[in-house]
């Protein structure tokens, strides 16, 4: 053996990196790496030989060198090996390793945004909903809110509706995942490379973008869209995420949700859509703007292309017959519906109902303005359009604004109630919501005229009252009809009200004052019954008790000072034509939320006055309508009661009146449209003046006719007080002076009358009631029979001796000549000192 040292052996698999000698032959190389291979690996013996050639002891620095030095060789050799394109491909190692730490990465990260991501609070857009307000017959009047939206369930939306919807967005919704990662990547990448928006999401992903976030394309929001899908589909069916995504899509022409959507475009429920018009609606969806073939018919070949994808996947899912697929015709929408806007009557009509709502307690106003409520009222559109109709033909279209200065000032305001069940079925409130906002069918601040005096004789009736020299008052019992006769038995200051144009009537019945609306008359039967038993009776028949000017009026409260709203007028007289009986008047016949019922508080029907107080005034008042100042309205073809009224210097004009199924009233004022100040109506219409049995009574006739114009008519049917068709003897002294007898101080006298009860058996065809009150007889047609109370021979041979037929008497085609006078500035009680009021 040699004494030199040895080379180190190399390990296996080792391979010199020398170069080799260019001559060295390729078998000899061979050889070499072979042989190399064979050696044993030198880091097996860590020793270091001794001066003999034998291993001696390892070193511990040594071997770590020689450890070191083998690994720097081998990566070496690697990198020898990985030349040019080699080295830019990544080793299986490194791919292990970069896709362990990428799971990682996601895993961790889709845990830390599942914890961090809630389902937040709804955001404000999706939550807002308009109130709806419907006629009777459930046609839309109105939509009240910012937002056009009404939330509708699942069970109210058709299934032709909600099977469109699927076909055009997501047609495996109920089988699928919340989410779809590919789209929203998809959709991801197009937003930042500005390749514009693109959605891609499953309707869940939508309903979230909907309601619960914005509508920004974003990568924030496109992350939390994710993980609230995710945990909604955790916590709700498919069928509530269904629902809620068709409540808040948005499909066009403002409209949000299919509710807002079928009335918008196709003026239905969403209840009623069929294929073909959900198929129109659900591919409105993906461009509403464009998709509008009204708004943009140039792009009808692209709608109906949309149009006939949605119904073929309706088809490839089983859910449309083909059959009935091939007979469907595109469905082009209307190209306006009902307007949902405030003008016209709609903003009055919200309005007043809104307030009824909030009065009654039945929604409070703070959740009215959240929105959601479905409120169907009483008025029926029929009866709208008659009524608004009939203002135009009478008194809106006689109007020359441009050449009258007084005809701006014209204002009207109407209200119509059916007597038996109070419901509110038409109102009139002004020309325009938009340019008129005060709603005259509820304003208080006119005075009502002559169309309060019934009420003095009701009360009259009712309270069994007594003239001043003890006399029963009846229809037939006389008056002293003066003009400016002070009233007597009144302890306040003189009171001395004038009549129409200073006309003297003399000695005349309750019944012909009535017919001429003579105010001598009903001022000293208001002191005759008690001014505050006048009060209480209108106030039981309908009157607020808070109406301005109705406490402390003293006898011209029977002239109408007070300022009743046309609407608690109309309840009052709704209680005369029920015979008494009083039912609050309602305007809402049913309200929901979301599809559940809200309670209405309930409505008792009470006994107001008794029926023989009702009905002998309507016997009077009957009179008016035939041969007094209403005669106008006997254009309603039907058999009628009522009184006109006029206010104080010509402000306001009334009529009042009802049918045995419809009472109504009628009112003009005039109001300047920029002081907003009262004004007289002197000249309106090119007429000198405006009264009761004008204009008003000519709506009242016209409407009543076409409002009733499909049932039958009905007669009245009347229980009068006892000697109600007797004409009582005037007063000893009344031909040369008023009613009574005694001082003028001296309370009205209860002495018996003879005439509280009949006698015999009548032979006019009337019934004698238990309490000895008479019914008047009907013929054989049922319709009444009894005559005039003031005179004249009915159809039943009733004939009365309390004056002669004055039809037509004191009227003129317009009723000027029947106007009422007011007493004195504002219609206040006061002494007049002998001095009338021009």
């Amino acid at each position: 053996m040699s004494d030199e040292p040895q080379p180190k052996k190399p390990r296996p698999g080792w391979a010199s990196h020398e170069p080799q000698a260019a001559d060295t032959p390729d078998d000899a190389r061979h050889d070499t790496r072979t042989d190399a291979a064979a050696l044993p690996r030198s880091d097996e013996s860590d020793g270091e030989s001794d001066g003999h050639g034998e291993p001696g002891p390892a070193s511990p620095k040594t071997g770590a060198s020689a450890k070191k030095a083998a690994r720097e060789e081998r990566r070496a050799a690697l990198r020898a090996r990985r030349t040019g394109w080699r080295r830019l491909v990544p080793t299986w190692r490194m791919v292990l390793g970069a896709f362990l730490v990428t799971a990682l990465l996601v895993v961790g990260g889709f845990l830390l945004g599942y914890t961090l991501v809630q389902i937040p609070a709804a955001n404000a857009l999706a939550t807002q909903q308009a109130n709806v307000y419907l006629y009777a017959d459930g046609s839309v009047i109105a939509r009240d809110g910012e937002v056009n939206r009404e939330n509708v369930t699942l069970s109210q939306i058709s299934e032709d509706a909600q099977h469109a919807v699927l076909a055009a967005e997501d047609r495996d919704f109920y089988t699928e995942s919340a989410v779809d990662p590919l789209a929203m990547v998809r959709g991801a990448w197009n937003t930042l490379s500005g390749k514009g928006k693109q959605s891609g999401s499953t309707i869940t992903q939508q309903y979230v973008k909907n309601y619960y976030l914005r509508q920004e394309q974003t990568v924030t929001r496109k992350v939390k869209e994710f993980f609230i899908a995710i945990k909604l589909d955790r916590n709700q069916s498919k069928d509530d995420i269904l629902e809620g995504y068709l409540n808040t899509s948005f499909f066009g022409r403002g409209a949000y949700g299919i509710q807002a959507a079928a009335h918008a475009y196709y003026d239905m429920d969403a209840s009623e859509l069929d294929a073909g018009r959900a198929a129109y609606l659900a591919a409105l969806v993906n461009a509403p703007s464009q998709y509008d073939v009204v708004a943009h018919p140039g792009n009808r070949a692209f709608v109906e292309k949309r149009w006939n994808y949605v119904l073929d996947g309706m088809v490839d899912e089983g859910w449309l017959d083909p059959a009935e697929r091939a007979r469907l015709t595109f469905p082009v929408p209307k190209r306006t519906t009902l307007s949902t806007s405030m003008s016209g009557q709609r903003g009055y009509i919200v309005n007043i109902v809104k307030q009824h709502l909030v009065d009654n307690k039945i929604v409070d106003e703070a959740s009215l303005d959240t929105g959601g409520y479905r409120i169907t009222t009483t008025l029926q559109k029929s009866k709208q359009d008659a009524f608004v109709e009939s203002v135009d033909d009478n008194l809106m279209d006689r109007l020359d604004t441009k050449n009258r200065k007084v005809d701006t000032y014209v204002r009207a305001g109407g209200a119509s109630i059916e007597p038996k069940t109070g419901k509110v079925v038409a109102m009139y409130n002004g020309i325009d919501y938009v340019k008129q906002y005060t709603p005259n069918a509820t304003r208080r601040d006119f005075q009502t005229g002559s169309s309060f005096k019934p009420f003095v004789f009701t009360a009259a009736v009712e309270n069994d009252s007594r003239t001043q020299d003890g006399r029963r008052i009846t229809p037939g019992t006389h008056y002293d009809g003066t003009s400016e006769r002070p009233v007597q038995g009144w302890p306040g200051p003189r009171y001395a009200p004038e009549n129409e144009d200073h006309e003297d009537y003399g000695d005349i019945t309750v019944s012909e004052a009535t017919d001429k609306s003579v105010n001598a008359v009903y001022a000293q039967m208001a002191v005759d019954v008690g001014p505050d038993k006048v009060r209480q009776t209108a106030v039981d028949l309908g009157l607020s008790p808070d109406t301005p000017d109705l406490d402390g009026a003293g006898p011209s409260i029977a002239l109408g000072v007070a300022n009743a709203s046309v609407l608690d007028m109309t309840q009052a007289y709704a209680t005369l034509a029920n015979h008494g009986k009083h039912t609050p008047y309602t305007l809402v016949e049913k309200v929901t939320q979301n599809g559940h019922d809200i309670s209405l508080p309930e409505r008792h029907t009470r006994r107001a006055v008794s029926r023989e107080a009702a009905d002998t005034t309507t016997s009077v008042l009957k009179g008016v309508v035939e041969k007094g100042t209403a005669t106008a309205a006997q254009t309603s073809g039907r058999p009628a009661a009522g009184k006109t009224g006029t206010a104080e210097e010509d402000t306001a004009a009334w009529f009042a009146g009802y049918t045995p199924d419809l009472a109504t009233v009628v009112a003009v004022m005039g109001q300047d449209p920029v002081t907003a100040g009262h004004k007289s109506l002197y000249g309106a219409m090119g007429l000198p003046r405006v009264n009761g049995g004008g204009a008003p009574a000519e709506i009242w006739g016209q409407y009543t006719r076409d409002a009733l114009e499909d049932e039958p008519v009905s007669s009245f049917s009347l229980r009068l007080q006892p000697g109600a068709d007797e004409s009582q003897p005037p007063a000893p002294d009344s031909s040369g002076g008023p009613s009574f007898s005694g001082d003028v101080s001296a309370p009205a006298t209860d002495a018996p009358d003879n005439e509280d009860t009949d006698s015999g058996t009548p032979d006019d065809g009337s019934s004698t009631g238990e309490d000895g009150s008479r019914s008047e007889g009907e013929n054989g047609t049922g319709t009444t029979t009894t005559g005039s109370p003031t005179g004249g021979t009915g159809d039943g041979g009733g004939t009365g001796t309390g004056g002669e037929d004055t039809t037509g008497a004191g009227t003129t085609d317009d009723g000027g000549s029947n106007r009422d006078e007011l007493p004195g500035p504002g219609g206040l009680s006061g002494a007049l000192d002998g001095r009338r009021w021009d």
